[in-house]
C-alpha cells in the first residue's frame, strides 16, 4: 500500500507567506496534548462502560438492561470514530488497529465468522482470556454490533441468549483492553507522543520537523479521502437505484451517519488543537476558517439524519444531505491538501488509498 507522500523544505515548521516560524516540536505536542491523549482517553472511558453494560446485561437479562447496552455500544462507537482517523502510533502495534474495526468488510468475512461462532456456541469466542486470539474480524465494534443489533438479539433480554451475551462480553472487554493499551501508550512520557514531538537527526522515525507535521497533515488528507470514498461512497450511490445501505458501517444500530459526523468532528478537534491557524499569514486565515466552517456544517449535516440508514436514503431531502457531506468532504480535502499544504511549502503527493 503506497503512503502518503508531502515534503516539506525545512526542518522548522515555516509557512511560506510568514516571518514567524513555528516549530513541529510545538504543533505536535499541541495535537497530542489538546486532542490526541484526550481523545483516547474518552474512548477508553466509554469502552469500559460499555463492558460494564453488557456484563450487567449477561447477569440480569431484561430489555433495560439490553437497551443499556445498545446505549453504551452507540456512544463507545462514536468515541472510536472520533479518533480512528488517527491510523499511526500505537494503534498499528499489535492489529489494534483491525481489532477495534475491521473494515470494509467487502467479502462479510467477520460476519461469517460471528455467525458461525454463535451457531456452534464457540466456547473461545465467549472466553475473555482467548477472545484475542480469535480472528480480528470477530474481536472489535463491527462482531458487537451483529451481537447486540443482529438476527435474533432480541433473544439478549432472557436467558436463551445466555451464550451470545458471553460472547458479547468477550468482545466489548477486548474493545475495553485494546482501548487502554492505546490510551495508555500515548500518556507515556517516553513513549510514541515523545517520538513523534521531537524531530531529530537521532530520533529512530521522524528525522526532522518535516517528517512529524507530514505524519499530521496526513491524518487530515488521507482521513477525508477515507471517509468520503470509504464511508460515505460505500453505501451512497451516484443515484438512488444504487444506494447500499446494508454496505454502510453501523447500519444495524443506527448508528452511520453519527460515526459520519463524529469523524469530522474528530478532524475538527485536532485542527484546532493543533493550532494550525495561527501559522498563517493574515492574508491566508481565511483557509483557516473556511476549514472551520466546513468541518462545522458536514458534522451537522450528518448528526442531524436520525434514525435507519435505509429510510435516510429513501428521503429525497435527506439523502441531498448526504450528498452534501460528500461535497464538503471534497472541499476539505481541497483546503487541507492543496491550499493549506500550500501556504505552508508542502507538495501532496499520491494518499494512502491509491492502493499498491
Amino acid at each position: 500500500m503506497k503512503s502518503l507522500a508531502l515534503a516539506l523544505a525545512f526542518s522548522l515548521f515555516i509557512p511560506a507567506a510568514t516571518q514567524a516560524a513555528m516549530p513541529a516540536s510545538d504543533v505536535i505536542g499541541q495535537a497530542v496534548e489538546g486532542f490526541v491523549r484526550p481523545a483516547y482517553g474518552d474512548l477508553a472511558e466509554h469502552a469500559a462502560a460499555l463492558e460494564t453494560a453488557v456484563e450487567a446485561l449477561c447477569k440480569t437479562p431484561s430489555q433495560d438492561a439490553l437497551d443499556s447496552a445498545r446505549a453504551e455500544f452507540g456512544q463507545a462507537a462514536q468515541s472510536w470514530s472520533k479518533v480512528e482517523l488517527i491510523m499511526f502510533g500505537p494503534i498499528r502495534e499489535g492489529n489494534r488497529l483491525e481489532r477495534l474495526l475491521f473494515w470494509p468488510d467487502r467479502k462479510s468475512i467477520g460476519l461469517k465468522q460471528v455467525q458461525a461462532a454463535l451457531a456452534a456456541k464457540d466456547p473461545d469466542a465467549a472466553d475473555p482470556d482467548r477472545i484475542a486470539g480469535k480472528s480480528v474480524a470477530m474481536q472489535g465494534f463491527g462482531a458487537l454490533e451483529y451481537v447486540l443489533f443482529g438476527t435474533d438479539s432480541g433473544q439478549l433480554a432472557g436467558s436463551e441468549g445466555a451464550y451470545r451475551c458471553s460472547f458479547g462480553a468477550a468482545v466489548a472487554g477486548n474493545i475495553a483492553a485494546v482501548s487502554a493499551e492505546v490510551r495508555d501508550a500515548w500518556n507515556r512520557t517516553d513513549g510514541f507522543a515523545a517520538i513523534w514531538g521531537s524531530p531529530g537527526p537521532d530520533n529512530p522515525v521522524y528525522r526532522n520537523g518535516s517528517e512529524a507535521v507530514t505524519e499530521l497533515m496526513g491524518v487530515f488528507i488521507n482521513g477525508l479521502e477515507m471517509v468520503r470514498d470509504v464511508r460515505l461512497r460505500g453505501f451512497l450511490g451516484s443515484r438512488p437505484e444504487k444506494d447500499k445501505p446494508k454496505q454502510a458501517l453501523y447500519w444495524r444500530s443506527q448508528g452511520t451517519t453519527a460515526s459520519l459526523a463524529a469523524n469530522l468532528e474528530g478532524l475538527h478537534g485536532l485542527f484546532r488543537a493543533s493550532h494550525l491557524a495561527d501559522a498563517l499569514s493574515p492574508e491566508a486565515r481565511w483557509i483557516a476558517e473556511s476549514i472551520e466552517i466546513q468541518l462545522t456544517n458536514g458534522a451537522e449535516a450528518a448528526r442531524s439524519l436520525q434514525g435507519p440508514v435505509e429510510e435516510v436514503l429513501a428521503d429525497p431531502a435527506r439523502r441531498e444531505k448526504l450528498d452534501y457531506y460528500g461535497t464538503v468532504a471534497s472541499s476539505l480535502s481541497n483546503l487541507f491538501g492543496v491550499r493549506l499544504s500550500g501556504e505552508f511549502g508542502l507538495t501532496a503527493g499520491f494518499s494512502s488509498l491509491d492502493g499498491d
